[in-house]
């Protein structure tokens, strides 16, 4: 009972096993025949070059300066009577600012004034009484110098006199006052008693490199830089909110020595300030024209494999394929790098896609319009 039963189950087990091959057989042959499908081609950006050229602004932070400043100081002592200005308005060169007693003063002029009558009568008797010998020639002389004297003594009274009227040496605008009414003022005192600043026009000093400042005027020498009609280097502004000054200003000299510290020149420029806009101590960026540059190209940040001297983008060919190559960018143009090496006209760099593509790989290339080559365009110094 026990062997038929046994061999009974012999037949489905071969169909079982027959039908597992088959599967597997079939799994098998389904993994061979399904190999991976192709790779895309990359798809990329590419700018075709053309040579451009640029007016390179050197970008330098800096500080306002008044034009001139004056302090003003008692030439007299006295007790301030009055003060004939309002703090922070503008002044004229030549108005009153304070009116120091005058009352001493006023006496001494008035007895040197009789002191002078006196020896100018005197000094014409004893010149009648010469011509007739009934003085001495030491007495006339005498008498005239003392006439001399006594002209220069009322000279000097209203000179003093004159001076207890402060007067402003400049026209500008006139700070806080640090005297008050009923206040002592001595001449040549240190403290000044308030300080006129002339704000129209305002200067404003940065510092360059040394190799800047010979870069600059060699640029001017070979004129490359672009200047006014009295010959000086245009100067733009910035403020400190961000926004452009109205009013163009010019390059007006720098300082014949350079600091050993920084290696630095101290360059002023000079702004018209008809709006009093401008004042001084204000912190300001200074765009210097430092001459035009040609042949140049003009490439996006992200194109650039940046390195130390030299940098790396992705050229396509003719085939559109890739290659490396090293180029030269040697600033920054309104967010575009510089290119002085390495490129020439016609040539395809990749500017988007980059990541994408190995050396020596074929591309799809779309071509992405760019600036005409007599774009001129500012940059910041790097």
């Amino acid at each position: 009972m026990n062997n038929n039963v046994k061999h009974s189950f012999l037949p489905a087990r071969r169909h079982i096993l027959t039908a597992g091959a088959a599967v597997f057989l079939l799994t098998a042959c389904g993994q061979e025949s399904g190999a991976p499908p192709p790779q895309m081609t990359p798809q990329v950006t590419v700018q075709e070059m053309k040579s451009t050229s640029v007016t390179v602004m050197n970008e330098l932070p800096g500080r306002t300066r008044a034009f001139r400043v004056a302090e003003v100081r008692p030439q007299v002592n006295g007790i301030v009577e009055k003060r004939l200005f309002t703090e922070g308005s503008e002044v004229e060169a030549g108005e009153q600012l304070y009116q120091i007693d005058d009352a001493t003063y006023q006496a001494a002029h008035k007895k040197a004034v009789a002191n002078l009558r006196t020896a100018e009568l005197q000094a014409k008797r004893y010149a009648e009484l010469s011509k007739v010998n009934a003085v001495s020639r030491q007495a006339h002389d005498d008498a005239q110098a003392a006439y001399l004297q006594a002209q220069a003594e009322v000279e000097i009274t209203r000179i003093n006199l004159d001076y207890t009227k402060v007067l402003s040496p400049i026209s500008g605008r006139i700070g806080r006052s640090a005297v008050t009414e009923g206040a002592l003022v001595i001449n040549g005192q240190p403290n000044a008693m308030a300080t006129v600043q002339q704000l129209d026009p305002i200067y404003v000093d940065v510092t360059q490199s040394s190799v800047e400042i010979m870069r600059l005027r060699k640029a001017m020498a070979d004129g490359l830089v672009r200047q006014n009609a009295e010959g000086a280097a245009r100067v733009k502004l910035h403020l400190e909110d961000g926004s452009i000054y109205q009013h163009e200003g010019t390059l007006q000299f720098s300082e014949v020595e350079v600091s050993e510290g920084t290696g630095s020149v101290t360059i002023r420029a000079q702004f018209p300030n008809p709006e009093r806009d401008l004042l001084p101590g204000m912190f300001v960026h200074a765009q210097i024209d430092s001459g035009q540059v040609s042949g140049v190209y003009l490439l996006p940040n992200q194109a650039l494999m940046l390195g130390n001297d030299m940098s790396t983008v992705y050229v396509v060919d003719a085939e559109n394929r890739v290659e490396a190559r090293q180029v030269r960018n040697v600033r920054m143009v309104n967010n575009q790098w510089v290119i002085t090496e390495g490129l020439q006209n016609g040539d395809r760099v990749v500017v988007e896609g980059r990541q994408k593509v190995r050396p020596g790989g074929e591309v799809e290339v779309t071509v992405q319009e760019t600036a005409d080559s007599t774009e001129t365009t500012s940059a910041p110094a790097q």
